[in-house]
């Protein structure tokens, strides 16, 4: 592993411990922070959400986080406040370890930036 990818995984750490502490509970995976994220995106609060409206949150979690480096624009709130992402930059191809990494990057940047956590 290279000095890079090092940094991104004890950034990453410290984010799941911080969010552990926030939450009382440590999300296990990338699609549990994504999931935090979804909600909080979407403004309403944890309600209980059926497994389509989950998926939905993950989406609007990667379009979000995605959209810090412009590969996704904001297109406005349907009538139940859900928001709607365009994609508007060509997403690069990558391998699955890749695509986590570049996630996990952005997820880094959406706490510092969004949240405030600078700290990481």
């Amino acid at each position: 592993m290279i000095k890079k990818d090092l940094e991104l995984e004890r950034k990453w750490q410290k984010l799941r411990l911080r969010l552990q502490a926030t939450f009382n509970k440590k999300p296990r995976d990338l699609n549990g922070v994504l999931y935090l994220i979804g909600i909080q995106e979407l403004g309403k609060g944890n309600l209980e959400f059926t497994k389509e409206q989950k998926q939905d949150l993950l989406h609007i979690a990667i379009c979000k986080v995605l959209s810090l480096s412009g590969f996704y624009v904001l297109e406005g709130h349907d009538e139940d406040g859900w928001p709607h992402w365009k994609n508007v930059k060509k997403l690069p191809h990558f391998d699955l370890l890749e695509q986590e990494q570049l996630l996990k990057m952005h997820i880094i940047e959406y706490f510092a930036k969004e949240i405030g956590w600078d700290q990481l």
